[in-house]
């Protein structure tokens, strides 16, 4: 059974800085396209970053680019997102998720629907 668990969210002044884990189980770990997500109030969800299968290539959302960092160690089968320099505006439910089904190796996937499994989330507040 495949498990997806966040942790590390939290309420962070402005300019702060927070770092989320999401923890794998049930699947290999490696070569698999990776993604965090988000959600904040009243907002549609939106992809925040993205990591290709080979893991060597990233994407990121515009508002977050040069203070995120989306990065996987795959000894500890965790998958993290480095949030630096916090506005009130990243405030969300951050969701981490895989891609298990086939994928390009260099291709980073930013849509919801390519991923087919996603964990729960972890609320992430940043106040003013």
């Amino acid at each position: 059974q495949v498990q997806l668990v966040e942790s590390g969210g939290g309420l962070v002044p402005a300019g702060g800085s927070l770092r989320l884990s999401c923890a794998f189980s049930g699947l290999t770990f490696s070569e698999r396209p990776m993604a965090w997500f988000r959600r904040g109030p009243g907002k549609e969800r939106e992809f925040v970053a993205g990591l290709s299968r080979t893991g060597l290539n990233t994407r990121y959302t515009d508002p977050v680019k040069d203070r995120f960092t989306i990065s996987r160690d795959n000894d500890k089968n965790t998958l993290y997102l480095q949030m630096n320099s916090l506005k009130p505006e990243d405030t969300a439910v951050y969701v981490c998720a895989v891609k298990t089904t086939y994928s390009l190796g260099a291709k980073s996937y930013t849509a919801w629907d390519e991923y087919n499994y996603w964990g729960q989330g972890t609320q992430v507040t940043v106040s003013s």
